[in-house]
């Protein structure tokens, strides 16, 4: 799934994520058969970092969210592209969280299978008929659930499904019980890895997995990262709360279009886009117009137009600009790599030729990963 990012400038962060958790990424990208990436600790590192590839093409063009939401092992991507974590914390907290979840599965293995046709009632009542270890692990969209816990149980609770009505059951090919109690052995591990890591205040909202709501306090996601193993994703009442919050736009980053379709089902009447290869980000900049998701935005009475893009920061800290341009930017001319500044000793670069048509962060700011700098014209 790697394969169509290896020519992109994005590609970088996949040796970024090798050094920072000693694995090879790249393998995992481009060269693990199947049998491979079923093993979660596998699966969820490289999802991870390809979703941050894409993400960070995304943003190139300038397009930030306003608001986050990831299913499962997707809150992290989500809590990344917030600016609540490094993209190298982000990395390091996916390898510990898919070690501990298939050290979890590998100790206790189980099964997941997704009912089609079922309301979250009825297959909740599904797996008390079945009347083992099952439980309803995702409640995905109208009328599709999954049901996650021992294969012989989940199997039986397939069977009453099908009874109460379900059109379809289909097994998921993954390697253990997840979103169970079943993953209970894997929040000590987890619990540590999150005590050690460096969590920020998001910068937008992101809607929680466990209770569907938005959080923005750093203190908060810590636990509900560790509540979110054993708990159902509630991903259709997330996408109904980001919709009732005004979200009209839902945009995908990342392989697959399958929370695509879930959106579809869930919320008919809005705005989809899945970006999972280059082409993809031509499409978006396309369809989307670049808005800031930050508090600071272009001067009262102007806009940003189709051609016009955002000059972004790659750190957090304290910008400054560069000499040159202390005086006289607004109106002048800069061409790719052209340095507009520094945040902290991380230097801003242009990713794009045009002229700069506004300043938005100020001289001694403390500013966001990825929030924005100045506004140029490409023309």
């Amino acid at each position: 799934m790697g394969t169509p990012w290896t020519d992109h400038a994005s590609w970088s962060l996949v040796d970024e994520a090798s050094e920072a958790i000693g694995r090879d990424v790249a393998h995992l990208l481009l060269e693990a058969e199947a049998s491979e990436l079923t093993s979660t600790a596998n699966a969820q590192v490289a999802t991870y970092v390809l979703s941050l590839v894409v993400l960070d093409a995304v943003r190139q063009t300038g397009i930030e969210p306003v608001a986050c939401a990831g299913h499962s092992l997707g809150e992290y991507t989500a809590l990344t592209a917030a600016g609540a974590l490094s993209f190298a914390t982000g990395v390091r907290l996916v390898r510990a969280r898919g070690d501990a979840m298939q050290a979890a599965a590998d100790a206790r293995p189980g099964a997941m299978a997704a009912v089609i046709g079922l309301d979250d009632d009825a297959a909740a009542e599904a797996c008390e008929q079945a009347g083992g270890d099952v439980w309803v692990a995702n409640l995905n969209a109208p009328g599709q659930v999954v049901l996650s816990g021992d294969p012989q149980a989940v199997k039986a609770a397939g069977e009453a499904a099908r009874a109460l009505g379900a059109r379809r059951v289909l097994p998921i090919p993954v390697g253990g019980a997840f979103h169970t109690p079943y993953m209970a052995p894997a929040t000590d591990d987890l619990r540590r890895a999150l005590a050690e890591a460096e969590i920020d205040r998001p910068a937008v909202r992101v809607v929680a997995n466990v209770d569907a709501e938005p959080h923005l306090g750093d203190h908060e996601w810590a636990e509900l990262l560790q509540a979110q193993l054993c708990s159902p994703v509630r991903w259709r009442q997330s996408l109904q709360r980001l919709a009732d919050d005004g979200v009209t736009t839902f945009v995908e980053v990342g392989p697959g279009t399958v929370l695509t379709g879930l959106t579809k089902r869930t919320l008919p009447d809005a705005g989809t886009v899945s970006v999972s290869a280059p082409e993809d980000v031509e499409r978006l900049a396309e369809a989307v117009p670049p808005v800031p998701a930050h508090p600071a935005v272009p001067p009262e009475g102007e806009h940003l137009h189709m051609a016009e893009r955002l000059v972004v920061s790659p750190a957090a800290g304290v910008f400054s600009p560069a000499e040159r341009w202390r005086e006289h930017l607004t109106g002048t001319r800069v061409e790719v790599g052209d340095v507009l500044g520094t945040v902290g000793e991380e230097e801003v670069r242009s990713r794009f030729s045009g002229v700069i048509m506004g300043i938005i962060a100020h001289d001694g700011e403390q500013l966001l990963p990825s929030q924005p700098v100045a506004w140029l014209r490409t023309a």
